[in-house]
């Protein structure tokens, strides 16, 4: 990477003390980030078994305020979220006029003292498109205010996340649900955002915090998990155990083309209520749609990766794989990827086309990695 590129990329409150560190620095969505410390494989077991930290700052946030907050996110938004209590998230999607996503995000509703507001949190690569999405749309008494270059954000994952934290707080954050969210006084660091969420299956949460405390909050969360054996984390690991959990990443399973009921987020798509694109999406989940987003297993011995070809028997292209990986917790390849609907109950036989070999693979039930 040339010194130009470098200074041109966005950095995080932490980047320094990630290259302290040792971190592998790569570009990621306008961003220098951390990719790895010690290894792929020892950062995503120690948060598979423990607890592991990671800097996801890059990511965007926005705040909505106003009488008319709600009815511009039902509008924006392919999830219920009339549902939403205070303190409560919920996974979402932002559908596009086309049949795709513009992306995929968190919605809270929050209240701080007297200050009622939703607060979206985005992809970072998205940011600005969703900000100028989200602004066409608001023709409501609505007001948007976007923080996302003065948030911090650390992951703290894993099944010891809630004893390394919970000492740095008056909070019992063990009885925080999953998906939920409260403001919180953070010892020596002050006011964050803890949320009960993550994107590694591992349990956990996610601290919301501002610029110029973050470097504080880490310092903290790490002298209350060395009894742990707490370990910074880069982006392959987080990236391993979403695919393990087959959490859609955007960019790789979804995107502007693909329509939230072919990649499986039916789920969040609630017809209750009329939002962006809605009556066409209501059409394909109840006519069905030409092709699936499924998860598979290697048979043949090969990895599956982004952008591999998915193929017939005999070499025909049928689909695409999405994302893919050797599994630390399973010990087997394993990926996602676009197939013919009639192809995609478990137990249907796909190949993939990994560098000129057409290797055997086998459709499966997901999540891969199941918690004992």
């Amino acid at each position: 990477m040339s010194e130009a590129t470098t200074t041109e990329l966005k950095h995080t409150a932490l980047t320094r003390t990630h290259e302290a560190l040792g971190a592998k620095m790569v570009p990621f969505a306008g961003y220098l980030m951390p990719v790895q410390y010690t290894g792929v494989t020892d950062e995503h077991l120690a948060v598979r078994n423990g607890v592991g930290v990671f800097d996801v700052s890059h990511m965007g946030e926005f705040l909505v305020r106003g009488p008319g907050a709600l009815d511009l996110i039902q509008k924006v938004t392919s999830n219920d979220a009339s549902k939403l209590t205070e303190g409560k998230v919920q996974y979402s999607c932002l559908p596009n006029a086309t049949g795709g996503i513009v992306d995929d995000l968190l919605v809270y509703r929050m209240r701080h003292k007297d200050d009622a507001h939703y607060v979206l949190v985005v992809n970072a690569s998205n940011i600005d498109k969703d900000w100028a999405w989200i602004n066409k749309l608001n023709t409501f008494d609505a007001h948007l205010e976007n923080i996302s270059d003065h948030m911090g954000l650390l992951a703290v994952q894993g099944p010891k996340a809630t004893a390394t934290l919970q000492p740095l707080f008056d909070v019992d954050l063990g009885a925080m649900e999953y998906y939920t969210a409260q403001y919180a006084e953070m010892k020596g660091v002050g006011l964050v955002l803890v949320s009960s969420t993550g994107y590694t299956g591992a349990g956990g949460y996610e601290l919301y915090v501002p610029n110029p405390l973050v470097q504080k909050a880490w310092d903290a969360v790490f002298a209350a998990g060395a009894d742990y054996g707490i370990k910074p984390c880069g982006l392959a690991a987080r990236d391993t155990l979403r695919l393990e959990m087959a959490f859609c990443l955007y960019g790789n399973d979804i995107d502007d083309t693909t329509s939230p009921i072919e990649a499986g987020l039916g789920w969040i798509t609630k017809f209750t209520k009329e939002f962006t694109n809605s009556a066409a999406l209501k059409a394909q989940k109840d006519q069905g749609v030409p092709r699936k987003l499924v998860g598979f297993e290697m048979i043949d011995r090969g990895i599956p990766r982004h952008g591999y070809n998915i193929v017939d028997a005999g070499g025909t292209v049928i689909g695409a794989v999405t994302s893919g990986t050797q599994s630390p917790s399973l010990n087997k390849a394993i990926g996602l990827g676009y197939v013919p609907t009639a192809l995609s109950a478990p137990g249907s036989v796909i190949h993939v086309d990994v560098r000129g070999k057409v290797l055997k693979a086998q459709v499966v039930k997901t999540p891969f990695y199941k918690a004992s």
